[in-house]
């Protein structure tokens, strides 16, 4: 079965406006009409670099105890955090999950790795 889901953890968090962090969430895989979709809102128009705002809004399906996540939250999230999720994105959309192919530079054996949180690793042989 197709994984269309994958939790996540912000290197540093989201505050909300009554003092709560909320780091772990779930990002689901992007759908063609999500990429799309914020091409005909003009905040992106006015600000191409907003595109990341909305699309992150729409596929981040929950984000600690908030029940709803909306560009006016993404907005709010560090630079790091911000970083971590269009990172996540890339990994998730362009591979269609979490796992990337490498190979071992001494012995040339290939595997695959699932990327985690930072420091963690999960090769799979």
């Amino acid at each position: 079965m197709l994984q269309t889901e994958f939790p996540f953890t912000l290197p540093l968090g989201y505050v909300d406006s009554e003092g709560n962090l909320h780091r772990e969430g779930v990002m689901r895989l992007a759908t063609a009409f999500d990429e799309i979709a914020p091409l005909k809102d003009p905040r992106v128009h006015n600000n191409p670099a907003y595109l990341l705002i909305i699309l992150l809004a729409r596929v981040i399906t929950r984000l600690g105890r908030l029940e709803q996540i909306n560009p006016k939250i993404v907005e709010g999230f560090f630079a790091a955090d911000l970083a971590y999720l269009q990172a996540l994105y890339r990994r998730l959309n362009d591979h269609g999950g979490n796992r990337v192919h490498t190979q071992c530079p001494y012995c040339e054996k290939a595997f695959d790795v699932e990327l985690g949180e930072p420091g963690e690793s999960g090769a799979t042989p």
